[in-house]
């Protein structure tokens, strides 16, 4: 028995591999061989276009996450257990509707500690409102008596004693009123910040009732009753449901070719389903790390969209020349494809390097290609151009 070594095994592969390309050389040559020296049985009409020269929008695409326009972190504005947890991740809220309620028994009774403050306040302003006007009635009974003795001391018919007298009763007068009156302005400034601390207190109460800022749907409970909930914390997340929007992050070089305003088609959620966006708002900044901008698209009020979908959103990018044939002149075989163009009335194929519509090498803009070949057309056969 004859043993083939791996060397040996490689030069008989080598060999076949030389003799099959011959042979398809050959093949490949006699088809236009034979043309040139024999004419064809018959001549097929046959459907032709022009090369054409367009611009072109290099497409910009960019894949981004879905997020609601308005979302809000409810959180506490002081420190208290929570009492109450109202509602759960999926439940729908209504703007003004009660979330959380917070344990408020010492805020409600310093509430009412300061009620009650401010109602003593205001008793304590009506009694020096009425020693005012007690200070003014013997003010008025001191001066008339004054003027009245005053009158008789000028013609001497009363003794100086009892003028010195009168002038001291109205001077005595006239500070019960200075007196009352500062006692009354007095009262009626501690009414104004007893009233205020029972507002103060009043709105501190109202704390402990965490309401829905608006219409949306509660997306994230991080509480439970019984925990004590912080200043500041998140408690929920609330999102507005009717207005989404995807952002994308941009490289820095693409910022001269975005504008606010923009039609954007995008594609939203594992079925890829088309959506028109627009621009909403791009970012001015850019981040140092990733040299990367950010953009804000506006998206329609679809059925089903949820914060945190993935989306890829498609920008029109620079525009560049290219060329483009009409799609059926392309002819797709595997791996290859091909034109027919049409040269000294016969076909000859092509093969090009094509994307759709756009052709990147193997045609030149006088190229004239035929549209849907015809099944038995093959190169070197003559054609006739019938419509274009």
């Amino acid at each position: 028995m004859t043993t083939i070594t791996p060397l040996r095994l490689s030069r008989i592969a080598a060999a076949a591999a030389v003799i099959l390309s011959g042979a398809l050389l050959t093949a490949c040559a006699a088809p236009r061989a034979a043309d040139a020296s024999t004419p064809p049985f018959d001549t097929v009409t046959v459907a032709v276009a022009p090369v054409a020269l367009a611009d072109v929008a290099t497409p910009i695409d960019a894949g981004g996450v879905v997020q609601a326009r308005t979302t809000a972190a409810i959180t506490a504005r002081l420190l208290a257990p929570v009492r109450e947890v109202r509602v759960a991740p999926g439940d729908r809220v209504r703007k003004g509707q009660t979330l959380i309620v917070l344990d408020g028994d010492d805020l409600a009774a310093a509430a009412r500690a300061a009620k009650s403050t401010a109602a003593a306040a205001e008793q304590g302003a009506t009694a020096a409102g009425a020693d005012l006007r007690a200070a003014e009635a013997a003010l008025t009974l001191a001066r008339a008596s004054h003027d009245r003795i005053a009158g008789l001391n000028a013609r001497h018919s009363a003794t100086a004693q009892e003028f010195d007298d009168a002038v001291a009763a109205l001077r005595s007068a006239e500070a019960r009123v200075a007196g009352a009156s500062a006692r009354a302005l007095q009262a009626t400034f501690a009414v104004d910040s007893a009233r205020a601390a029972s507002d103060h207190a009043r709105t501190t109460e109202s704390f402990t009732t965490l309401l829905a800022p608006f219409d949306g749907l509660v997306t994230e409970k991080m509480v439970e009753p019984g925990n004590m909930a912080s200043p500041g914390a998140p408690l929920l997340r609330v999102e507005d449901t009717g207005r989404f929007r995807l952002e994308v992050r941009l490289d820095e070089s693409r910022a001269t070719t975005i504008r606010t305003g923009g039609a954007v088609p995008v594609a939203l959620g594992a079925g890829s389903s088309e959506a028109a966006g627009t621009v909403e708002e791009v970012s001015r900044s850019v981040d140092a790390d990733a040299h990367a901008f950010l953009v804000k698209i506006a998206l329609p009020d679809l059925p089903g969209l949820r914060s945190g979908e993935f989306g890829r959103a498609r920008f029109r990018g620079a525009t560049r020349s290219v060329l483009t044939v009409p799609p059926s002149a392309i002819v797709r075989r595997g791996q290859l494809t091909s034109v027919f163009v049409v040269e000294n009335g016969r076909a000859r194929l092509r093969l090009v390097n094509a994307r759709d519509s756009e052709v990147v090498a193997g045609l030149t803009e006088t190229d004239i290609v035929i549209l849907s070949p015809p099944p038995g057309l093959a190169d070197g056969r003559r054609v006739k151009v019938g419509e274009r």
